[in-house]
C-alpha cells in the first residue's frame, strides 16, 4: 500500500485543532499496526516447539513422523472398520478422515507457504504420500461394503454424514465392477494431469513478436528481445488501443490449451456417466444447496432475465463515457468494461483511492473485525505471542478467539504481508478441524488467513485500499464460520461443506464492510485517529455497486459457460470457442471478440467444474440473511446469535436445503434467489442515487 505523502500527512495532521476527541488504539490495533520481526537473541533463550505448536515440527524431517503416524492410524482404523466394530461406522470414518486431514491439510499450507525450501519439499512429499493412502481407501471394496452395509442396518450412527461418506466413495466407482471401475480410476488420472496443465497454461503470459503489435500501444508492454510480453489484458488503462490489443493477444486461443480443456471436460463426462450420472455437472451439484443441475440452469436464466434491461443501462452509461473520451468510437466493448467501471468509481469517490487508505491501517481494520466479533457473538480476539519454531515467518500474527462464557474456541494464524516466493492470493486455510472428542472435550480447529500486503514497517503500519478491506473481512467470515462451527465431526466441521453454502459467511462479512454504520466504527485515520469524513463514508460505500448489474451479468455468463461445458452434451468433443459464442449471445450483453477464446485463460474451469454459480447462490443468501436480520441493526447481538445457532455452528453437518430453509424460514428455490438478486441491486441503485443527488448539491 503507498503511504502518505509528507505533505498530505502535515495537512491532516493539522485536523487536529478541530476540537475532535483524539481516541487512542486497543493492544490489539497496536500490534497489528506493527509488523512483527525476529528476535535472534530473544528467541535462543526461550522453549522451542515446532510448527503449529506441533513438536515434530521443529525440523522438515517431522513431516516424516507425522506421515507414518498417520499410515499406521489409518492401517488399525480401516482394520476395526471391517472386523465387526463396536461403535458407529461414521465415528471410526471421521476420526479416519481427521487423521489424514491433519497431516494432509498442514502439509498442503506449509508446501504453499513455507520459505524455506527444505520445509516446503518436505510437506509436497507427505501431501503425495497422504495423496496415496486417500487413493487406496478410494478403492477398498471392503471398507465401502463395511460402511454401505451399516447404513442398510441403521447401525452407521449419524445418518446424514454416512450417506455423505458413502458419496464421497461412489464418486470414485467403487460400488462398479472391476472394469469400469478400473476406467473411473484412468479417467480421473487424466483428469487430475490435464487439468493441472491447463491451469498452468492458462497463466503464462503471451509472447508475440514486435511486428504483431500496432506500433502505437507497444510502449505498453515489456519486452525481450524482439518479442513483446504480454501479461494481462490490461483492463484499466487508458489508451483504448492498448486496450484492445492486449484483449486480443492475451486472449488470442491457443490450440495447446483447446486440447487440455477439451480432454478435461469429456474425461469428466465419461467418468460421470460410468457412475450413473447424465453429466459431470449432475455430480458436482448433489448435496449442494441447489442440489441438481436444473435448478442450477433455471436459477440462471431466471437471473439472466431480470439482468437484461438492468445491464444495458450500466452498457449505456459506460458507452456515453467511452464516447466522450473517444469521439471516434461508437461501440462498447469486452475490453472497456473494466476501465470505465473503475473510472466511474473513481469520479464518484471525487479523490484517489490512496486517500482512503490512511484511514484503513492493518490494526484499525482488525479492532473493527474484533469490534464485530464482540457485538455479534460475544467472542474476543487476543493476540498472543508464538513460541520460536511456531511460524513459518517472523511477520505472521496467532490470534486466540474467545467467547465470553464457552472459552477459547480456536486460534488463527493471519499470514498477512507479501514476501519472496509467496502465492500472491487472498486465502482461508484449515488446519486442523474442529472435532467432539472421546473424553467429551473438543477439538478446536486452528486456520490461517493469507493475504498479501506491503507495508508494516518502521515508516508506518500497512494501510489497505478499500478493496482490501473487502478481502480482509471475506477471509475473516471463513475464518469466523470455522472457528464459531462446533459440529460433532471433523469431516462437516466449519467451512467443510458445500461451496455454495459455504461462501455465504465470507460474503456475508462484505457487507459488514460495506455498511456505513459499521465501517463508521473502526475507518479511523493512521495519524490523528479522526474518524473518516461522513461524506467520503457514504461515497466509497456506495460506489462498491456502482455498474452492479453489468458485472452480475458477466458473472451469469461465466457459470452459465461452465454449466454448458460441464453439461449434457460435453461428450460431443467440439471446439469450446463455439459452445462460448452461443452462450455469450444468450448471457452476455456484449458482443463476442472474433479470435479470442478467453476460456482458454479461464482457471476456474477446473478447480470449480461445474460449481462456479456458487457465488451467486452465496451472494443471494447472503443478501437475504442481511435484508432479514442485520440490515436495520447490523450489530445485533440477537441477530449473532441466531446467526450462529441456526447456520455457522452445524457447518456441514445438515443438508444445506434445511439448514437454510429453516434459518431463513422459506423454501430455498431458484427463482426465490434470482428475485434476491434483482431486489439488491435496485436496492444499491437506489442508494446510488441517493449519494448522486448528495454529490450534486
Amino acid at each position: 500500500m503507498k503511504l502518505l505523502k509528507p505533505m498530505r500527512v502535515l495537512h491532516l495532521g493539522q485536523r487536529q485543532s478541530t476540537g475532535r476527541k483524539v481516541t487512542t488504539w486497543s493492544p490489539l490495533a497496536t500490534a497489528f499496526n506493527t509488523r512483527p520481526s525476529s528476535r535472534p537473541l530473544f528467541e535462543s533463550l526461550r522453549e522451542r516447539t515446532g510448527l503449529f505448536n506441533k513438536p515434530e515440527l521443529t525440523t522438515f524431517e517431522g513431516f516424516y513422523t507425522l506421515k507414518e503416524q498417520a499410515i499406521a492410524a489409518t492401517d488399525r482404523l480401516i482394520e476395526e472398520a471391517t472386523s465387526n466394530p463396536s461403535r458407529p461406522m461414521v465415528e471410526i470414518f471421521d476420526e479416519l478422515s481427521d487423521t489424514l486431514c491433519k497431516v494432509a491439510d498442514l502439509a498442503e499450507f506449509v508446501r504453499i507457504a513455507h520459505p524455506q525450501p527444505h520445509f516446503a519439499s518436505a510437506a509436497e512429499d507427505a501431501c503425495i504420500s497422504i495423496s496415496g493412502v486417500v487413493e487406496k481407501l478410494n478403492t477398498h471394496k471392503g471398507l465401502y461394503e463395511a460402511l454401505r452395509d451399516s447404513v442398510e442396518r441403521g447401525t452407521s450412527g449419524d445418518q446424514h454424514l454416512a450417506e455423505l461418506f458413502l458419496f464421497d466413495f461412489e464418486q470414485s466407482g467403487i460400488q462398479l465392477d472391476e472394469e469400469p471401475r478400473r476406467r473411473v480410476v484412468a479417467l480421473n488420472d487424466t483428469i487430475l494431469q490435464t487439468g493441472q496443465k491447463f491451469m498452468a497454461g492458462a497463466a503464462t503470459p503471451r509472447r508475440v513478436p514486435r511486428r504483431a503489435v500496432p506500433a502505437n500501444v507497444r510502449q505498453f508492454f515489456s519486452t525481450e528481445g524482439e518479442d513483446i510480453i504480454v501479461s494481462g489484458v490490461y483492463a484499466e488503462c487508458g489508451e483504448v488501443a492498448a486496450r484492445e490489443a492486449a484483449y486480443r493477444l492475451y486472449l488470442a486461443a491457443d490450440s495447446r490449451q483447446e486440447r487440455l480443456l477439451n480432454s478435461t471436460l469429456v474425461a469428466r463426462h465419461r467418468m460421470a456417466e460410468l457412475c450413473g450420472f447424465k453429466c459431470y455437472a449432475d455430480r458436482a451439484i448433489k448435496a449442494s444447496t441447489m442440489e441438481t443441475a436444473p435448478n442450477v440452469r433455471q436459477f440462471l436464466d431466471i437471473l439472466s432475465n431480470h439482468l437484461h434491461d438492468r445491464a444495458n443501462i450500466d452498457f449505456d452509461a459506460m458507452l456515453k463515457m467511452k464516447k466522450h473520451e473517444s469521439p471516434y468510437q461508437d461501440q462498447l466493448m469486452c475490453w472497456d468494461t473494466p476501465y470505465f467501471t473503475h473510472k466511474a468509481k473513481t469520479q464518484l469517490l471525487n479523490v484517489a483511492n490512496s486517500d482512503f487508505s490512511p484511514y484503513f491501517s492493518l490494526g484499525g481494520c482488525m479492532e473493527g473485525l474484533n469490534m464485530l466479533c464482540q457485538e455479534l457473538y460475544g467472542i474476543s480476539l487476543k493476540s498472543q505471542e508464538m513460541l520460536p519454531g511456531e511460524s513459518w515467518s517472523p511477520d505472521v500474527y496467532k490470534l486466540a478467539v474467545v467467547h465470553e462464557t464457552e472459552g477459547l474456541l480456536g486460534h488463527i494464524y493471519w499470514d498477512l504481508y507479501e514476501r519472496p516466493g509467496k502465492p500472491h492470493q487472498d486465502c482461508h486455510f484449515t488446519i486442523q478441524g474442529g472435532k467432539l472428542l472421546p473424553d467429551g472435550t473438543y477439538q478446536n480447529p486452528l486456520v490461517v488467513v493469507m493475504l498479501s500486503l506491503s507495508g508494516g514497517h518502521r515508516s508506518g503500519p500497512a494501510l489497505l485500499s478499500a478493496a482490501a478491506v473487502d478481502n480482509l473481512f471475506h477471509e475473516a467470515g471463513h475464518a469466523l464460520h470455522s472457528m464459531l462451527g462446533r459440529a460433532r465431526h471433523q469431516h462437516v466441521s466449519g467451512t467443510r461443506c458445500p461451496t455454495d453454502l459455504a461462501e455465504v459467511p465470507s460474503v456475508l462479512m462484505e457487507y459488514f464492510a460495506s455498511c456505513p454504520q459499521v465501517v463508521r466504527r473502526f475507518a479511523r485515520h493512521f495519524q490523528t485517529r479522526e474518524p473518516m469524513p461522513e461524506d467520503m463514508l457514504h461515497r466509497l460505500c456506495a460506489s462498491k455497486y456502482l455498474f452492479g448489474a453489468s458485472e452480475m451479468q458477466l458473472q451469469v455468463f461465466y457459470s452459465a459457460l461452465d454449466q454448458h461445458y460441464h453439461g449434457p452434451n460435453a461428450a460431443s468433443g467440439g471446439h469450446t470457442t463455439d459452445v462460448l459464442k452461443e452462450v455469450q449471445k444468450q448471457y452476455y450483453g456484449l458482443p463476442y471478440v472474433e479470435n479470442t477464446a478467453w476460456q482458454h485463460r479461464f482457471s476456474h474451469l477446473i478447480g470449480y467444474g461445474a460449481k462456479y454459480y456458487s457465488y451467486l447462490i452465496s451472494r443471494a443468501l447472503a443478501w437475504s440473511i442481511w435484508k432479514r436480520h442485520f440490515e436495520g441493526e447490523p450489530l445485533s447481538r440477537a441477530a449473532g446469535d441466531q446467526l450462529r445457532a441456526g447456520v455457522l455452528c452445524h457447518g456441514g453437518a445438515q443438508a444445506p436445503q434445511v439448514l437454510l430453509r429453516d434459518y431463513l424460514d422459506t423454501d430455498v428455490t431458484p427463482d426465490i434467489l434470482a428475485n434476491a438478486l434483482a431486489e439488491e441491486l435496485d436496492y444499491h441503485k437506489d442508494h446510488l442515487d441517493t449519494v448522486f443527488k448528495m454529490t450534486d448539491k
